[in-house]
């Protein structure tokens, strides 16, 4: 009898170890959103909802009325607010390699930024290009709104 939960519990293990891992390209998640907002990836929009994946490249677009919060892997927090148009275009977090880098771009509307990890251990990896400019991150936060 001991052997089999033995064997039952290697065989739980392997299939937890093996068949059941989060999606690696999912580098955060919308955790706050109010009236509509989609995801754009390979050219198919999606409407997003809470708890909806974020992956590089992906455009994330409210309506007039909307907005939306996320959070990465590095616990960077992202709002975005009405009529915006936002996309990460490169993401890394492995400080264990010292891999690590955030840039977004943001087209139209307005996005608050707040340090996570990444920024924190390596803040000239961190840019946000506007339709004018990059804005470096060398601080903890910051607003911006492009009309």
């Amino acid at each position: 009898m001991k052997h089999f939960f033995a064997l039952s519990g290697l065989g739980l293990a392997l299939l937890i170890s093996s068949g059941v891992s989060a999606d690696d390209s999912v580098i955060g998640y919308i955790k706050t959103i109010s009236d509509e907002t989609s995801i754009v990836e390979n050219g198919k929009s999606v409407k997003a909802g809470l708890g909806s994946p974020i992956r590089i490249g992906n455009l994330i677009k409210t309506s007039e009325d909307g907005s939306a919060g996320l959070t990465l892997k590095d616990n960077t927090i992202l709002s975005i607010g009405p009529n915006t148009e936002f996309k990460i275009d490169k993401y890394q977090f492995q400080p264990q390699n010292d891999q690590l880098e955030l840039n977004a771009s943001i087209i139209k509307g307005t996005l608050h930024y707040i340090s996570g990890v990444i920024a924190k251990l390596k803040p000239d990896a961190v840019a946000v290009t506007t339709p004018t400019g990059v804005i470096a991150v060398r601080g903890t936060r910051f607003l911006v709104k492009i009309e």
